[in-house]
This record gives structure tokens, sequence and C-alpha cells, in this order.
């Protein structure tokens, strides 16, 4: 396997490093894709500014590329039609009163019982991760906004529910890509491989449940904590000088002259967006699934799913959701056609900067397999190997591995080929070590800057990304210490 050594991972971890360090992510990724490509092109910088520039163009040949990136900018023109509907305002009503009644039973406190609701129903949709974030995001914000909670509160726990959520239910694409990956390591059954490394799988649930720790004891800690702080007691959702990754224009849209306040104007377009992903992932996996008249009709379901586009399934849930809310909205006389086209133009144009966030992430993704950087670093870890230590070092490995590039399924795919022989090889627990694997993924998918599921966290709670990213990292480590800690002792005791 090629790579170009400690070169390798230069790139990413400049520009992650840099991103954080300046908050100027969109330079910051470019740099490290600028740089990548500088590599690749040993050092000539005439041909590697050329092929950077050709990279970025090369991101849309990809159509699963090109789909989630309009699936980024369209996402806008719903969030615009559900507030200036009144959609937004008369959900938060619905909310209200629901707290109102809570608090006049004595049941628990408003700040409490809605972040609850926010884990609760990103627990749900395990459909998809991207609709997960998007959902939890986009329907809490302005309760959150209301509340006083930091949007950064509400980016954390959208993205900490989404991937962890989406593995620990495996009734979906995620399912099914990880048990390809098992059966190509040539397992006659992995399902029951993946049955059996299921309860190992520590770090999902550790993040899960390290959210409703936070939610429950309300003791932050890190940079969380002084966000709350501002929050409680300035009033202020945002730090001074934050960019929100959407536009303002699109956030603070408010609800049309004369509009009644109809909760049934949001619910209904969000409910269409999540109600079809499933199906839609039916459609686009049922032709791909091979003789699937052989199998019963419940296998034949959970195949389909599996085998379905995400990316297909996200962008036509969206249209979808679009077309509905506009004829909802024409039809309850809220919009003229003119002004609904107009709405649709006006909260695309806001999420262009999540767009092209989208278009660098996917380049700097793609100069990291050109590079090897995770065949590098998952190289570098054999050579310090002993059976004892396989899981906790796989974990590690992918950890870093999925935060540098961004993509927890290129580390599964990365890591599972690595880790199965090598703990055949070593006589190390099978089972411990693709769980480490793939909470190792999850980690990434969870923090890592560069993650779609991370920008989409911070698109729909309308956070700084970066300050979502500082925010979260310190409970994202928090338990990633304590997975790697539970490895460590399982890899010894058990053989």
């Amino acid at each position: 396997m090629e790579h170009h050594g400690f070169l390798s991972i230069l790139p990413p971890v400049l520009a992650i490093a840099l991103a954080i360090k300046t908050r100027q992510v969109f330079v910051s990724l470019l740099f490290g894709i600028w740089l990548g490509w500088i590599i690749l092109s040993d050092g000539n910088f005439v041909n590697g500014t050329t092929a950077t520039v050709q990279a970025l163009v090369d991101v849309f040949k990809d159509a699963g590329n090109t789909r989630t990136i309009m699936f980024s900018s369209l996402v806008g023109a719903l969030i615009a039609f559900i507030q200036r509907s009144g959609g937004v305002s008369g959900f938060v009503k619905l909310i209200n009163n629901f707290l109102d009644k809570l608090e006049q039973k004595k049941i628990g406190n408003r700040r409490k019982t809605v972040q609850l609701i926010a884990w609760a129903t990103g627990a749900a949709i395990f459909v998809e991760s991207s609709i997960n974030a998007l959902t939890v995001g986009t329907v809490f914000r302005p309760i959150f906004d209301k509340l006083k909670i930091p949007r950064e509160k509400l980016a954390y726990i959208a993205d900490s529910i989404s991937a962890p959520t989406c593995i620990l239910i495996p009734l979906n694409a995620w399912g099914a890509y990880i048990m390809g990956l098992i059966a190509a390591q040539s397992f006659a059954n992995p399902l029951e491989v993946l049955v059996k490394a299921f309860p190992l799988n520590f770090y999902p649930m550790l993040a899960m449940a390290m959210v409703l720790f936070v939610i429950i004891s309300q003791k932050d800690f890190g940079p969380m904590k002084k966000a709350e702080k501002r929050a409680r007691e300035e009033g202020k959702v945002l730090r001074d000088g934050a960019i929100p990754l959407i536009s303002a224009d699109v956030v603070s849209l408010e609800k049309k002259d004369n509009v009644k306040e109809k909760a049934i104007n949001m619910i209904l377009p969000i409910s269409v967006m999540v109600g079809m992903m499933p199906l839609m992932l039916l459609y686009t996996g049922w032709s791909q699934v091979e003789n699937i008249s052989s199998y019963k009709w419940y296998e034949q379901i959970f195949f389909a799913l599996g085998k379905g586009s995400g990316s297909t399934a996200v962008l036509y849930s969206v249209l979808t959701a679009i077309i509905v809310s506009s004829v909802l909205y024409i039809s309850q006389k809220i919009f003229t056609f003119s002004e609904t086209i107009d709405l649709i133009f006006k909260g695309i144009s806001g999420l262009i900067p999540l767009a092209l966030l989208m278009m660098l992430a996917f380049a700097i993704g793609t100069v990291c397999r050109e590079l090897g950087t995770g065949i590098y670093t998952a190289e570098l870890s054999k050579q310090w190997l002993s059976p004892n230590f396989v899981p906790v070092i796989v974990f590690i490995v992918a950890c870093f591995i999925a935060f540098s590039t961004g993509t927890s399924w290129g580390t599964f795919a990365i890591m599972i080929a690595i880790g199965v022989p090598m703990a055949q090889a070593l006589d190390a627990n099978l089972y411990l070590t693709i769980a480490a694997a793939l909470g190792g993924g999850v980690f990434g998918d969870h923090c890592s800057p560069i993650s779609d599921t991370t920008i989409i966290s911070s698109m729909a709670s309308a956070s700084d990304h970066i300050d979502h990213v500082k925010t979260q990292l310190p409970y994202a480590l928090t338990a990633g210490a304590i997975t790697a800690l539970l490895y460590l002792i399982l890899g010894i005791i058990i053989h």
C-alpha cells in the first residue's frame, strides 16, 4: 500500500490546527488541500496549485458529492419557508404550552426538558445521520434561542446523537456498509459478527450518555461552560464576533405580517423530509439487491435499506419537503407563487457558505486518500503492537484517521481491512477489535471540523463552526478517553 510517510498526515493536521487557531476554516482547508497537492506534485508549486484548482472542480465528478452539496444548499429554502410561514413561531408556542403544563405540575424545568426532548428526537431518527442532525438543529434552534441556551449546546446535542444513533441502530445504510466490509474479510455470517461486536462498541454509547449527563446534571466544562455562562448572564446565544454557518438573513426571517402562527406549517414539512428518507432508501436500494424476491419480506426491506443511496435519499427528501411546503403555503394563501420562488432562492443563497465548506471538505478527503493518510497511520501502529494492546491501538488510530480525514466510513474501510487480519494473526479478541475500529470512526465523524455531520450540525443550529468544534471536543475526548481505557483493560482480560 502506497503512502507518503510523515508527509501524508501533514496537510489534514495542519488544516485542522489552523482552523481551530485562526477560526478561518475556509482558508485553512484550502491551505491543507493546496499543501497536499504540492506534496503529490513533488514540491512543484505551479503543478500543485493547478492540481488544487482541478481537485476542487473534480469534487463535482462524484455524483454523491454533488447531491450532498445540492442538499446542503436546498435545505436553506426549507428553513426560510418554515420561518416565514409562521411555522417556527407556531411550533415554539406549542412547545411553550407543553412546558407551561409541566411547570404547573411541577415536573422538571424548561431548559432541561427542551434539551431532553431534542436528545430523544435525534435518537428516534436513526435512518441517516445528516437528516438526524439537520432535523434536531432546525426544529429546536428557535426554542433554544428563546430559553437562552447557547447555539453551541444545540450543535453539540445534534452532532452527538447523529452518527452514534445510526451505528447503534444499524437498520440503515450504515449497518449494510459495515456488514459488507466484514464480509470482505471472508466471514460467512457478517451479521453474526456485527451483532457480537455491537455491545463492545463503547464510544457511541458513551457519547450519547455524556449528552444526557450534561443535560441532567447541568455540569458543563471547558469552553461550553463559558458559553452557558454567557447565554445565562448576558442572554447571548452566540459569542460576540461569532460567524454562524448560515446567513443571518435566513436565521432572522420573521413571520410574514398578518399570518397566523401554525405549528403544522413546520411539523408537516419536517415530517415529510424525515419520512421520505427510508422510502427513498428503499426505492434506490431495491434494484441493487440481487435476487431480492428470494428473501423474506423483512429481509428484502433490510437489504434494500442498506443498499440505498444516502445522498440521493437526502436530496429527494428535502426536495419533496420543499414541494409539499410550497403547496401547503400557497393553498393557505400565505405566499403567492412568485413569493415562494423568491423565498427559495433567498434560502439557498443563505447556505452558499455551507456548500463551499462541503466542497472543501470533500476535496481534502480526496487529497488524504491520494496521500495515503489513513494507510500510513495504520501501518505506523503495526510496528509496536502486542495482542493485548490491539483493540486500544486500533481505536486510537481509527480516532486519528477519522478526525484528520473527516470520514467515518473511510476509516471503517481502512481499519477493518487492517484490524481484522491483525487481530487474527496476533490472537487478539476479534469482536473487540472490530468494535474499536467502528467506535474510532464514529469519533471522527462526531467531532472532526471537516466531517459532514459536524458541518451540518453547525449549519442547522446556526452556530459558529469552530465554536461548535471547540465546545464539543472536551466532551468527545472525555468519552474517547474512557473508551480507550475500557479497550485497554478488556484487551488484557479478554483473549
